[in-house]
C-alpha cells in the first residue's frame, strides 16, 4: 500500500508538458497574440472570435499552444542587415519563431521559451566569430531546433534536462557525416529544459536532392 502511494505521486515533472494546467496569465497572453495576429491580417474576425473563446476556456497548455501554432510570434523582430550585438534575448510564449537565411549570429544568445517552438538555422547564417554561447530555458512543451552544416559543432554538456530530451542527429553514427570536416564554429548550449526537446540536425534532403547534392532545410 505504502509503495503504491509513493510511486503514484503528483510531481509536475511526471505530467506531459501539454497536459499542464493553464493559468489566467497564460490565457491572457494567448488572447493578446491572437488579437495582434488579427490586426496583422493573419486571422479573420470569425477566426479571432472563435479562437479567443477557446482560449478563455482552455484548461491546459496544450489547448492554448494549438491556437497559436500556425502564427509567427516574435516579440523583438530582428533586422537581418543589422550588426550583431553582444547579447540577444529571445522571449517566446507559444507560436513559432524562426531564424533562417543570412541572419547575423551574435556571440551570445539567450532564449526563454514557454509553450512555443524556435528553430535556428545556421546553414546560411552570417557568422563572424568562432563561438556562440546559447543559454536556453525551455518549458512546457517548447522545442528548440538547431539546423547546422558540417563544420559547425554543438556542445550540450552544460545543458540540464528535466522533462525533455536532447537529440543530436549530427553525430557520425546518426548522420553518416564526414568526421574529417574541420570545426570552424562551435555552439555552446547551456541552461535547462523543463518540458521540451532540443534537436540538432543537418538540413533535410529529398531523395532527388541527395542524388544532385542539393540541400534543403
Amino acid at each position: 500500500m505504502s509503495d503504491e502511494n509513493a510511486s503514484g505521486g503528483d510531481n509536475a515533472e511526471d505530467v506531459p508538458p501539454g497536459d499542464m494546467k493553464a493559468s489566467h496569465t497564460d490565457r491572457d497572453q494567448v488572447v493578446e497574440i491572437l488579437r495582434d495576429a488579427a490586426g496583422d491580417g493573419r486571422l479573420t474576425s470569425e477566426e479571432l472570435e472563435e479562437r479567443v473563446a477557446t482560449a478563455l476556456t482552455a484548461r491546459t497548455i496544450g489547448d492554448l499552444a494549438g491556437l497559436t501554432r500556425d502564427l509567427p510570434v516574435s516579440p523583438s523582430p530582428v533586422d537581418p542587415s543589422a550588426p550583431p550585438t553582444d547579447v540577444v534575448e529571445i522571449k517566446q510564449k507559444f507560436g513559432t519563431l524562426h531564424r533562417s537565411g543570412s541572419w547575423e549570429v551574435p556571440p551570445r544568445l539567450a532564449i526563454r521559451m514557454h509553450g512555443g517552438d524556435v528553430k535556428l538555422d545556421f546553414t546560411e547564417a552570417v557568422i563572424s566569430h568562432d563561438t556562440l554561447d546559447l543559454d536556453a530555458y525551455v518549458s512546457v512543451g517548447g522545442n528548440l531546433v538547431l539546423v547546422v552544416r558540417p563544420g559547425i559543432e554543438v556542445a550540450t554538456d552544460g545543458l540540464e534536462v528535466g522533462v525533455g530530451e536532447v537529440k543530436n542527429r549530427t553525430t557520425a553514427a546518426a548522420a553518416g557525416a564526414d568526421t574529417d570536416v574541420p570545426v570552424t564554429f562551435r555552439v555552446n548550449v547551456t541552461g535547462r529544459i523543463r518540458g521540451g526537446d532540443v534537436v540538432i540536425r543537418y538540413p533535410r534532403r529529398t531523395l532527388g536532392q541527395w542524388v544532385r547534392g542539393e540541400v534543403s532545410v
